[in-house]
């Protein structure tokens, strides 16, 4: 299929739903950390067994850490016997003990750091290729509701939240709570009594980071929502960047980008100054307890119940205890801006998909192209429907226009028959079969479309054309190029065929990707053929090769052709006008002209429009 459908009239259009309004809209409140850490979890899949192995390197490396400051009060003990003694002995062989430790602690670190920046981006590649793969699987209606550039910002910047929390974080998650665990142990064997008297801090930390979590958490959300705002906002300005300019709304779009802008600043300050708060009381409260273990400590040295080195060892632990501890709380507010990129993710892979086929659903193959609408009601919103009971029947290889003023439902006909939305009520067959009873790839596979908004992806020209058709020879490529009347400009541009286009085909003009997208429908030869304002960006000269070339591919094809330009439908076997979703009267070209009604008023005032141009 060779385009995406516009937004007709009554649809939510891109930035229409609720809370996507830049710089306003409800803040959407944190949702469950913990399912949404154990869903993460799920995407390790079997890097769960290298994680493991992680963990082992990290336990191994706090016990040898845990090591050094024993060997640190070994070394001092041996230096302060008594009568300038020294046991020069022992204390080599704890300094070596020591520089043996720490080589090894970088040696595992390291190794550490490159295992988990392995495992890190597996799980986030497959974590993005989910999230794509969704994109696939979404209907219009999500499209439709929501700003393009807020989806992109959760493929990109929320991925790589997730990435670095995963690279860095955990790590941390685990070093640290293993050398909490480890010094808790080693401050006990030396001294319970000490051990105590470092502990008062505990309580106060751990108040501190519930605290601060608690507030911070919401605020990292809401700067997740702001980004995305902001992307989006940027996407469609840079889009539309030709409207902006010719409308000269420069001015207008950077204000609106400063709100939001503004807006995601006031949010990100609050979050950094709320987690920034943290580690300054941390340390507070980390020399406070440092302050009770050097008088606690000292007064039983005096008492001779503890020597000096074990007072340094201590020292040590105590802070190998709370620097951890320091660091989680720290690592946590990394945590929680991962596990809100990771949340906005979940949110798009819980979307509701398009309808899955129906158990023994049936193939669409080479279909004589029999439509029949039966009473089919719908709209893109329930308070306003679209279409009323529309019924009609299209023979088999028969041409029919729908005509009517702008959103009478015509476009929203073509979006149901090809089941880019699904009809609130009665039903539509083709070739006597329900069109949901079909599997949606051969249903869609059986359409050529070529919409008045056409659509070209990066690439050479060749490419674009053989998008409907990838099997397509170079030459099929020439001859239906040279159908729909683009073979001569192609063949102007230095690299022909091989010419790569930019995005959306900005080098080219609007008539030429009409064209190609032209070409692009004859080449993939569909059963049923729908033209939506298929000319309508071509000149009057070109239009009529083009009209030609679409007799001939419309020859024995079921044909649906929506047009405002009512002198390229008058040899249509059926003229249907729309109006208000309702079908106010049909016929052909001559019997509806004979009627005086609703077409033949549009039509004589197109026809004394163009006299009047030409006069």
């Amino acid at each position: 299929m060779s385009n995406t459908p516009r937004t007709p009239a009554g649809r939510p259009g891109p930035g229409g739903g609720a809370g996507h309004h830049p710089g306003r809209g409800p803040v959407v409140k944190p949702k469950d950390w913990k399912s949404t850490a154990r869903r993460l979890w799920s995407y390790f899949g079997h890097e769960r067994g290298l994680l493991a192995f992680v963990f082992g390197m990290v336990v191994v490396d706090s016990v040898i850490m845990l090591s050094a400051p024993y060997l640190i009060g070994v070394s001092i003990d041996a230096m302060a016997q008594g009568k300038g003694q020294v046991d020069f002995g022992r204390t080599q062989i704890a300094l070596a003990a020591l520089l043996v430790s720490y080589i090894t602690d970088g040696a595992l670190t390291f190794a550490q750091g490159w295992m988990m920046a392995g495992v890190s981006q597996r799980m986030v590649k497959r974590l993005r290729h989910s999230l794509f793969a969704k994109v696939q699987k979404l209907p219009l209606r999500f499209f439709d509701s929501r700003p393009h550039g807020e989806l992109m910002s959760r493929l990109s910047n929320d991925i790589d939240n997730v990435s670095t929390t995963v690279a860095q974080a955990l790590v941390q998650v685990m070093t640290g709570s293993v050398a909490i665990a480890g010094s808790l142990i080693m401050m006990l064997v030396l001294s319970p009594a000490l051990t105590l008297a470092s502990l008062i801090t505990v309580p106060a930390v751990v108040l501190l980071t519930r605290t601060i979590a608690r507030r911070t958490g919401p605020l990292f959300k809401e700067q997740q929502v702001h980004l995305g705002r902001l992307n989006g906002h940027v996407e469609e300005t840079i889009s539309g960047i030709h409207i902006v300019k010719a409308f000269n709304r420069e001015d207008k779009v950077m204000a609106e980008f400063e709100a939001v802008n503004e807006e995601l600043r006031k949010v990100g300050t609050r979050a950094l100054i709320r987690s920034g708060l943290l580690m300054p009381v941390m340390n507070v409260i980390s020399n406070v307890g440092f302050a009770a273990i050097a008088i606690v400590g000292g007064w039983l040295a005096v008492k001779s119940w503890i020597t000096i080195g074990v007072i340094a060892s201590f020292l040590s632990y105590s802070r190998q205890f709370v620097r951890p501890l320091n660091d989680l709380a720290n690592t946590f507010n990394l945590l929680q801006s991962g596990l809100a990129g990771a949340e906005r993710v979940f949110e798009v892979l819980d979307e509701q998909e398009e309808p899955a086929d129906v158990p023994l659903a049936k193939v669409l193959s080479s279909p004589a192209g029999h439509v029949v609408f039966n009473q089919v009601s719908f709209g893109y919103r329930p308070d306003v429907p679209i279409l009323r009971d529309i019924s009609f029947d299209v023979p088999a290889g028969s041409s029919i226009a729908l005509v009517g003023p702008t959103g009478a439902g015509k476009t929203t006909i073509v979006n149901l028959l090809t089941r880019f939305y699904d009809a609130t009520s009665g039903s539509i067959t083709i070739d006597g079969q329900d069109v949901k009873e079909y599997t949606m790839d051969s249903l869609r596979r059986s359409f050529g479309i070529v919409l008045q908004d056409t659509y070209l992806f990066s690439g050479t020209i060749k490419d674009n054309i053989r998008y409907g058709k990838p099997e397509a020879t170079d030459e099929q490529i020439r001859e239906a190029a040279a159908m729909a009347n683009a073979d001569p400009f192609i063949r102007r541009l230095p690299a022909g065929y091989d010419t790569v286009l930019s995005e959306n085909g900005g080098n080219l003009s609007q008539g030429q990707r009409q064209l190609l997208a032209i070409a692009r429908v004859i080449l993939s030869k569909p059963s049923i053929l729908i033209l939506d304002e298929a000319t309508s960006s071509i000149d009057t000269r070109t239009e009529l090769h083009i009209q030609d070339a679409l007799l001939q591919i419309m020859k024995g094809r079921t044909t649906f052709i929506i047009a405002h330009r009512l002198n390229t439908i008058r040899n249509a076997d059926r003229i249907m006008v729309i109006d208000h979703g309702e079908i106010v009267e049909h016929g052909s070209h001559d019997e509806l002209i004979r009627k005086e009604g609703m077409y033949y008023r549009m039509f004589m005032n197109q026809f004394r429009n163009l006299e009047g141009a030409a006069g």
